[in-house]
């Protein structure tokens, strides 16, 4: 677990009242797959909804329909930058953070020459592998793998600049494992990287619903983030300064504007998703009463967050922790609340299956961070993840602790 040290001082969350807001938890399952998508609140299903059955067109400033699809962009743009410290015209939205990633492979490939070089850690999700590797690929451009410790499950930043060179043009690193919940130190890598002048691009999918998201701070040139992962519906969130997406030049249709951030989205936007993207901010700016803005907001209940889940996750990995025949695969000191464990004699998908059937949604599997599963020798099976959320409570925790010891014995 881990807080930074300049957080605000958090409130503490009442668990009962943001339960009450989200519909699935009545079928009284206890859900720590969060890590895959979190459960969605009630106000973020209406503002769906609600989009869908108002009259909508495409966008545009003349009808009453056109000017409520704009408003509906505009709105969500600004969520997002209050979300992650940016600024609204720096905000592209896609189908999902891996949509995005290969997009923006291609267009940054495009300018990339023989002899370059680009890196990738092996803790991250492929979605921030697998594109550049390809991309670099194709342009003949060398990838050089920076490596985490198997033990410990950190990534030294010293792995990282062990690797940049005067010929890195971009480094792609995670904000917080999917897998372990490592959070690596990314302003200093971003800040080796930018020595040389190379890109940062930092997949914050699994930081987003944990931590609050400070793309200037981490020094992201590019931050990712995917809103069904806090709260709202499937899509991705791409966002970057204005001034680099100015001198990139994806492919577009010759009709599609060539304003910055639309020309990076491809088709008709999905108004309904960015509605229930800004209602997803807002629930979480409202998870504390507080005054200020909404970026404000957001922080101070992102503070009480980390608190709540903090302590939630040390009862679950002391509890773990007393089962004999349960490994836990790594300690990280800095990481999410994010517990990947085997039970000695079960398969990981046999863990999967018992914990579904008394209710506990807790999958097994590699959950796409292949290159990070297979480092530690899990293969690609990997293990068994349980990651909390705001909404979890104790008895959601030792309802898993007792269901595994179950298993155990």
């Amino acid at each position: 677990m881990h807080r930074d040290t300049d957080t605000l001082e958090a409130a503490a969350l009442d668990v009962a009242a943001i339960r009450s807001q989200f519909p699935a938890l009545g079928d009284r399952v206890a859900y720590f797959d969060g890590p895959g998508g979190s459960q969605v609140p009630a106000v973020v299903a209406r503002a769906v909804a609600d989009t869908m059955a108002a009259g909508i067109s495409n966008r545009g400033p003349v009808t009453a329909a056109e000017r409520r699809a704009d408003a509906v962009v505009v709105d969500a743009r600004q969520a997002v930058a209050d979300l992650c410290g940016t600024v609204p015209r720096g905000v592209v939205f896609g189908r999902s953070m891996t949509q995005l990633t290969y997009d923006f492979s291609r267009t940054l490939a495009a300018g990339w020459v023989a002899g370059d070089e680009v890196v990738v850690t092996r803790l991250d999700h492929d979605a921030n592998i697998r594109p550049w590797v390809q991309a670099a690929e194709r342009a003949g451009v060398t990838v050089r793998w920076a490596d985490f410790d198997r033990d410990s499950a950190e990534l030294a930043v010293s792995a990282v600049t062990e690797v940049v060179s005067e010929r890195t043009r971009l480094v792609a690193v995670t904000a917080a494992s999917n897998l372990l919940g490592t959070r690596p130190e990314v302003a200093a890598i971003a800040a080796a990287a930018h020595d040389v002048g190379a890109l940062v691009y930092v997949d914050a999918v699994h930081l987003a619903p944990h931590a609050a998201v400070d793309a200037t701070a981490l020094g992201a040139d590019v931050l990712v983030c995917s809103p069904y992962k806090f709260f709202g519906p499937h899509l991705g969130v791409l966002t970057a300064a204005p001034a680099l997406l100015e001198t990139l030049h994806p492919d577009k249709l010759v009709a599609s504007t060539k304003d910055v951030p639309e020309r990076f989205e491809l088709g008709t936007l999905p108004y309904e998703l960015l509605a229930g993207t800004t209602a997803a901010v807002d629930f979480i700016a409202s998870l504390v009463a507080g005054n200020g803005d909404r970026r404000e907001r957001v922080l101070a209940s992102m503070a009480a967050v980390e608190s709540h889940e903090d302590s939630l996750f040390t009862r679950l990995l002391d509890g773990l922790g007393r089962l004999d025949a349960v490994t836990v695969h790594n300690r990280p000191a800095r990481r999410t609340p994010t517990a990947l464990f085997s039970v000695r004699g079960h398969s990981p998908g046999e863990v999967h299956a018992a914990l579904a059937d008394v209710g506990i949604n807790a999958p097994g599997g590699s959950f796409y961070a292949i290159e990070a599963a297979r480092w530690l020798g899990l293969g690609d099976a990997g293990a068994v993840r349980a990651g909390l959320a705001p909404y979890t409570d104790e008895d959601d925790v030792d309802r898993l602790l007792d269901a595994v010891a179950d298993l155990a014995r």
